[in-house]
């Protein structure tokens, strides 16, 4: 059974793009920062947390608030920012959480994410990760990143695992 997802960002929640602009604030430059997430992904992982009271966490190798924003808006009980070495941060979750590796799916789409998805029970990749990733993973889904490929983990995971029931009728 899966107990923790583990989500990459920037590629996954994500398309990948960073969009950066300034504004004048008090009469002093400010530097924005906007990213689009898909909500349905967003509507996906609030089920899992809020709805079936499922782990998720965040792993990142950058730092923006809107990603601590939607980790909150969601529920997402572990986020984690500006990380180099991934697996070491899911090694120190999985021992805080009292889980196995084999009660965790993985989702990311980069270098960065290859030693964490190598190690998961169940890995993901959007159909647009790097081939290395592509190589390693379980399954390559069908959606883009932050085009709803986290959705499809998740609704693949629920019929896997027979939530699918529980998921359907989070919202009734």
């Amino acid at each position: 059974m899966i107990k923790l997802l583990v989500i990459d960002v920037d590629g996954t929640l994500t398309d990948g793009k960073i969009i950066y602009s300034y504004t004048k604030d008090d009469h002093q430059e400010v530097l924005k920062e906007s990213k689009e997430f898909d909500v349905k992904d967003g509507l996906a992982i609030a089920v899992w947390t809020k709805k079936l009271g499922l782990k998720a966490a965040i792993i990142t190798g950058r730092k923006s608030k809107v990603v601590e924003h939607r980790a909150k808006e969601l529920g997402i009980t572990h986020l984690y920012q500006g990380i180099d070495n991934k697996l070491e941060v899911l090694e120190d979750i999985i021992s805080k959480e009292g889980i196995l590796y084999t009660e965790v799916a993985g989702i990311g789409d980069d270098l960065n994410d290859y030693q964490m998805l190598n190690r998961v029970g169940l890995s993901f990749c959007p159909n647009d990760a790097s081939e290395y990733i592509q190589e390693i993973v379980d399954i390559v889904c069908k959606n883009k990143g932050g085009s709803g490929a986290v959705r499809e983990m998740i609704e693949y995971i629920c019929k896997q695992y027979n939530l699918e029931e529980q998921f359907l009728k989070a919202w009734l």
